[in-house]
């Protein structure tokens, strides 16, 4: 799956997801609790940003100096840019992104899943690299291990997971540990982490 297609069919729902996300309170408790990992409160990112609202706010109320997302959907961004213009929102692959930026906070809050699986290593990788000295970083994955397509929005969607394991291990070997991690809406697989640079 090439994520630039994901990037086309979140183009298509990009109002839709506007409309009945930014305001929602979805994830904040669990972001809430990465933020209070935060030794530093300098800069932020968020990957799979979409439209900005929610998660944007709370970072912004967490008082961190710099915020700014990164997404695949041109449409998301062009709405995330619309509403937060002060900001700064770039179109991005996460996959073949390179930067020479680090943060103290990063969240991926349900978009890697959404990278191919033989990128769900390099990618978690990639985010612990980005992270200072003491960095949180919060993301969510599949309590599983494979890749499958879900119909939504009269579109199929890819979806991939190297499961709890496979994501523990990729943090370890990146100089991170996990501070916390649960499946949240269990008996879906839904599951987040709190990883922190040592």
């Amino acid at each position: 799956m090439d994520p630039a297609e994901t990037g086309k069919k979140y183009d298509k729902i990009a109002q839709w997801w506007h409309d009945n996300h930014h305001a929602s309170d979805y994830g904040l408790a669990q972001i809430k609790r990465a933020i209070s990992y935060c030794t530093n409160r300098g800069s932020a990112l968020d990957v799979g940003c979409g439209s900005g609202g929610r998660i944007i706010k709370e970072l912004q109320s967490a008082k961190f100096k710099s915020v700014s997302g990164i997404d695949v959907s041109e449409k998301m961004i062009k709405l995330a840019k619309s509403n937060h213009p002060d900001l700064d929102f770039q179109v991005h692959d996460i996959c073949g992104w390179q930067t020479d930026q680090t943060y103290d906070f990063i969240v991926a809050w349900d978009s890697i899943f959404h990278v191919p699986l033989q990128m769900q290593a390099p990618v978690v990788a990639k985010l612990c690299k980005m992270l200072n000295q003491q960095g949180t970083l919060i993301y969510t994955f599949g309590d599983a291990s494979g890749e499958h397509l879900s119909n939504w929005h009269n579109d199929q969607f890819y979806y991939s997971t190297i499961g709890i394991d496979g994501n523990l291990k990729a943090i370890m070997e990146n100089n991170c540990q996990c501070r916390h991690l649960e499946l949240d809406q269990f008996p879906e697989t839904h599951t987040y982490i709190i990883v922190q640079k040592k």
